[in-house]
């Protein structure tokens, strides 16, 4: 594997690229790219809230849902995730495993906030999921993991933690909103869900845990 650290490796790059062209395109398209690549509920068939264009569960939105977000600071806040922990974390493993990995968080993520909000949609709460927040928190447990104690600093606050504890703390933080509905309109499940699944893939590619933990 390839160690060396680049600004831009190439996956991480082609990502960002990808999400910023369908940001533009949210914000000319609005509804329509909404109702066709953003995550819906299974079993609800609706129409979205601008321009009444149809909006049901797709199985392509399990991937493309991560290409959109829902505000300028939304979709900074996780492409500059993306970029802090994935472009690292390529360098490590290469291009082809990195890009398995991240679609793997993504996908899994997608599965278990499709759970989630089609459970809540039976109470007659229905929205799309939209974010790469879910393969970005993949990468941060990834990241996390692979470099324990290297020092991150928090956004809030801004204190300065070794990776792991970030890891833990967000894990916690996302853990305790979801099952208290604290901020309701985040996809909490879903963070955790990109979590959950990136660890069952890094287990089965022969990374254990206590090994990894005491560098």
């Amino acid at each position: 594997m390839d160690r060396r650290y680049s600004v831009f490796a190439s996956v991480v790059q082609g990502l960002l690229i990808c999400n910023g062209i369908m940001f533009v395109l949210e914000l000319y398209s609005g509804a329509r790219v909404i109702g066709l690549l953003a995550l819906w509920p299974l079993g609800v068939s609706g129409t979205t809230l601008f321009d009444q264009s149809p909006a049901h569960f797709q199985l392509w939105q399990l991937v493309t849902y991560s290409f959109l977000h829902g505000s300028v600071m939304h979709l900074l806040l996780n492409m500059y995730g993306l970029w802090l922990f994935g472009s690292r974390m390529e360098s490590v493993w290469g291009s082809k495993a990195f890009a398995f990995y991240y679609f793997f968080c993504v996908i899994g993520a997608g599965l278990v906030q499709l759970f989630v909000a089609t459970l809540g949609a039976g109470e007659g709460e229905v929205y799309p999921t939209v974010g790469a927040s879910g393969g970005v928190f993949g990468l941060l447990l990834a990241f996390g993991l692979t470099f324990p104690n290297e020092r991150l600093m928090l956004v809030f606050p801004p204190v300065i933690l070794q990776a792991k504890w970030f890891v833990l703390i967000y894990g916690g933080i996302e853990l305790l909103l979801g099952f208290t509905r604290a901020m309701p309109g985040i996809a909490h499940f879903a963070h955790l869900g990109g979590m959950i699944f990136g660890l069952a893939l890094l287990y089965f590619w022969g990374w254990r845990l206590g090994r990894i933990w005491h560098r």
